[in-house]
């Protein structure tokens, strides 16, 4: 993106088949003074002819299009000529949900619900063209994570004295695609909970809750109230829900007011995993603003152990780099070792049990 990028308009470019979603997205592009309709297409075949001539700086991409789809088109894009890429997808159908989801592992920034026709409801409406606005502003970039030279680095890393019982982990932008990292590279035995905050479109959660059971060996729901934590399960948040540990280990919810905007609030699940003290661990991961940096404060001033997602990794440093400016993180990772850090210190924490059980046989 040139110097002058922000003192002009975002250029997008539309790529979706369906001729009355094409004409309402280029009505409320046009329509906004933060966007600039680039061009409109049917296929992805002609985007992929387009993107490294027209260069937009934001691309609205449907998953289900004739010929390849709009995951393959993520792919390419994301390959041979990094944009930010937004999904518009409809909610409600399986298929595209899945697809959906994949892109965003792929590389796309963020999913919205796929407007149903014109007029667009006032909210509805500006939701899209704000995704698009906003995810225009992100650098973009070609990421390769491996697994091997990331576990041989997360090896050597110091242990936190400390016995564990629960994970919180919050994501944003860039979210889906960490979190399937993550939880890919965890093993079957892992022995704790996670409770886990994605900010999502309300209509999309259900569908990354399954996605992400199929990128983990871990179980995965969304998570009920009252509900138990059990060992090795992810817990996550409903669609527009505060989690929350409750009383006894139990999920706790709430539909009080977003916290800095945002609901499922990162910070209200961290402030309340605070007082277990050195029994939990605080995750926070890519993603645009502050969300979450106040909330992994108070579980290491408990004595928690916190890890803020590494700048050389995040999508957007936004989250983890606020954890890291008032000194909420205990531990800066790049992704690919935080998943290999986590093993090891559910391994040590397994061998000081069984030793102390040991110490204590007469």
């Amino acid at each position: 993106m040139t110097g002058g990028r922000a003192s002009r308009p975002a250029r997008v470019l539309v790529v979706e088949d369906s001729a009355v979603v094409r004409h309402v997205l280029v009505r409320l592009i046009r329509d906004d003074p933060r966007l600039e309709l680039a061009d409109s297409v049917e296929t992805a075949e002609e985007a992929l002819r387009l993107v490294p001539r027209l260069r937009p700086d934001v691309i609205s991409m449907d998953v289900r299009l004739p010929g390849m789809d709009g995951l393959e088109a993520t792919r390419r894009i994301m390959a041979e000529c990094p944009t930010p890429i937004v999904i518009v997808s409809d909610a409600s159908a399986d298929p595209a949900l899945q697809v959906s989801m994949n892109a965003l592992r792929a590389g796309a920034l963020s999913v919205v619900e796929k407007p149903a026709g014109w007029p667009v409801g006032a909210a509805g409406g500006t939701a899209i063209a704000t995704q698009l606005y906003i995810m225009s502003q992100v650098p973009v970039i070609r990421q390769r994570l491996s697994h091997g030279p990331a576990a041989a680095a997360a090896a050597t890393l110091p242990l936190p004295r400390l016995r564990p019982r629960m994970v919180g982990m919050a994501a944003s932008t860039g979210g889906p695609q960490a979190l399937s990292h993550i939880m890919g590279a965890l093993p079957a035995t892992f022995p704790w909970p996670i409770l886990l905050v994605q900010h999502m479109g309300a209509g999309f959660m259900e569908g990354f809750a399954a996605w992400l059971g199929t990128q983990t060996k871990l179980s995965v729901s969304v998570a009920r109230p009252g509900e138990a934590l059990r060992p090795g399960h992810v817990h996550v948040a409903p669609a527009d829900t505060h989690l929350m540990l409750g009383c006894g280990d139990e999920i706790r919810l709430s539909n009080v007011p977003p916290l800095g905007g945002q609901r499922p609030s990162a910070n209200a699940l961290f402030a309340s995993l605070a007082r277990e003290g050195a029994g939990a661990i605080g995750i926070l991961l890519t993603g645009m603003g502050e969300d979450g940096a106040t909330g992994l404060k108070e579980v290491r001033r408990a004595g928690g152990y916190t890890i803020a997602e590494d700048r050389s990794t995040s999508i957007v440093h936004g989250m983890p780099g606020a954890a890291e400016r008032i000194g909420a993180a205990s531990i800066s990772l790049p992704l690919g070792q935080i998943a290999p850090h986590l093993a090891a210190i559910a391994t040590a924490t397994s061998t000081l049990a069984i030793a102390g059980a040991e110490a204590r046989l007469p």
